[in-house]
């Protein structure tokens, strides 16, 4: 018996109603899957990156401690050469002074510029021009002055003259 004028069709579980929510759910959990693996994916990049970072840090930190070493060499060298380029300005003043405290009538051949004295060689016409237009001078400067004349071949006297300043005086200056 027959109550039915069309074919019957099979019956499915799979509903039109059913594939809709599967394919929700699919794309649902695909896109669950997606996101984590590209959190997973942007915590490894980040994880590479703190270490990129931490390395160039430390070569940085490095860098700077060379850098600051190569700033007190440099520092070093320049209060160095200052203090040769002063010295250089005091010795040349003081060399220009001694030949500014020279008079004319009296002839250097020779200085001689120690750390603490000084040795002069040299042609005076007698001991008195000597004495009174050199060695005064001297006198007030150094603390111990020693002078020896010898003849010269012309007539005039050949002299040296020492002067020394005395380290505790020099130190009690300073």
């Amino acid at each position: 018996m027959r109550y039915s004028y069309i074919k019957p069709r099979a019956k499915t579980i799979f509903t039109k109603d059913i594939q809709l929510l599967f394919t929700f759910f699919g794309v649902t959990i695909f896109m669950l899957f997606s996101t984590y693996a590209f959190l997973l994916f942007r915590d490894y990049r980040f994880t590479q990156e703190m270490q990129d970072i931490k390395e160039q840090k430390n070569q940085l930190s490095i860098n700077i401690s060379k850098i600051n070493k190569q700033i007190a060499v440099a520092q070093k060298q320049s209060l160095l050469a200052e203090k040769i380029f002063t010295k250089n300005s005091v010795l040349k003043d003081s060399i220009n002074n001694l030949f500014d405290l020279v008079p004319s009538r009296i002839t250097l051949s020779e200085a001689k510029i120690m750390q603490n004295g000084l040795i002069l060689y040299g042609i005076t016409p007698n001991k008195d021009v000597y004495n009174f237009m050199l060695q005064a001078p001297l006198r007030s400067i150094f603390h111990r002055t020693y002078s020896s004349f010898y003849p010269a071949d012309n007539g005039w006297l050949r002299f040296v003259s020492t002067n020394y300043i005395d380290e505790e005086e020099l130190s009690s200056e300073n």
